[in-house]
């Protein structure tokens, strides 16, 4: 299969496309930020009238997982009509133009749709509850992708890995510092279901091969909140957790609004794969292990203008 990968740069488009490499003829779309990748890459502004369609008629892809967005949560409250755009105009668009041309489209939303009051464990039917600009423009998203094309997949996540610049998780974020000797604080009140990113991709390349459509929570089943997360980080990589103060939201000083429960329930994903998904401490081995591989190095020489 021919699958198109858009925010090829970002930290799971990135390593969804050179996870799908070995079974499938692999196309990023990037606005310029690589280089030197072992796939193609097509470079384009998806904002910019009719790029879609010329896209997705350069390309003509089997599959496309739609990665980019915007994800950063401060930008959002900062630039409400950018996210808007990015988040949900452009989605139902690149959803009506995939169910046109009979593309199967996996569009990625979030976790953040939900305001976490509740004891968590949300499934995909309870009602989202969006918190800020971010989290209402992707739940946004998510009506204008399954309006426009019924047969588009859903998939609300939350991941971690190795990024194209070494600052786009929360564990590279826990990692550096701490390895560079750095105390931080790791939020108590904010529980989530974190995935490594390869595990996630392997799970929605999956689900295109077995034909889902709707919409599906695809996070990992353990929950935690970010603090024991960061003491996990430290424990498997021999660093000093005690470097990781705990600390409550409450007392951050945070634009956006966070959730405090996350924590989604993965029941209707593994039951339609028959497969449970796979567990925390397996996603953290490959963390580990990639490391030890020299993944953050190998992905800083797919940077544009990187010799």
């Amino acid at each position: 299969m021919k699958l198109l990968v858009t925010g090829a740069s970002g930290l799971l488009g990135l390593n969804l496309a050179l996870e799908a490499m070995s079974t499938h003829e692999v196309i990023g779309v990037d606005r310029g930020k690589l280089a030197n990748t072992p796939f193609e890459v097509l470079k384009a502004d998806l904002l910019d009238a009719g790029v879609l369609d010329l896209v997705l008629d350069a390309a003509k892809p089997d599959w496309v997982i739609h990665c980019a967005a915007l994800a950063d949560l401060e930008a959002c409250e900062a630039d409400p009509e950018l996210a808007r755009r990015l988040n949900a105009q452009q989605p139902g668009e690149l959803a009506a133009a995939c169910a046109k041309r009979k593309i199967r489209l996996i569009h990625i939303s979030t976790d953040a749709v939900f305001d976490g009051l509740n004891e968590g464990f949300y499934t995909e039917d309870d009602d989202p509850a969006p918190l800020g600009v971010y989290s209402q423009t992707k739940l946004d998203g998510e009506r204008a992708v399954l309006a426009a094309n019924r047969r588009a997949i859903v998939a609300r996540v939350n991941f971690y890995g190795w990024s194209l610049g070494g600052k786009r998780s929360l564990a590279e974020f826990f990692f550096h510092n701490l390895k560079n000797g750095k105390s931080m604080s790791g939020f108590t009140d904010v529980v989530f279901c974190p995935m490594m990113v390869n595990d996630l991709a392997r799970v929605l390349l999956l689900m295109l091969e077995r034909k889902l459509s709707g919409l599906y929570h695809a996070v990992g089943p353990q929950s935690m909140s970010k603090y024991q997360f960061g003491v996990e980080i430290a424990r498997k990589f021999g660093l000093r957790e005690s470097e990781i103060s705990p600390k409550s939201i409450l007392s951050s000083s945070l634009l956006a609004r966070r959730s405090h429960n996350l924590s989604l329930s993965t029941h209707k994903l593994s039951t339609d794969l028959g497969q449970p998904l796979p567990g925390f401490s397996t996603g953290l081995d490959e963390f580990y292990t990639q490391y030890q591989q020299g993944y953050p190095q190998k992905f800083q020489s797919y940077q544009q203008g990187t010799p």
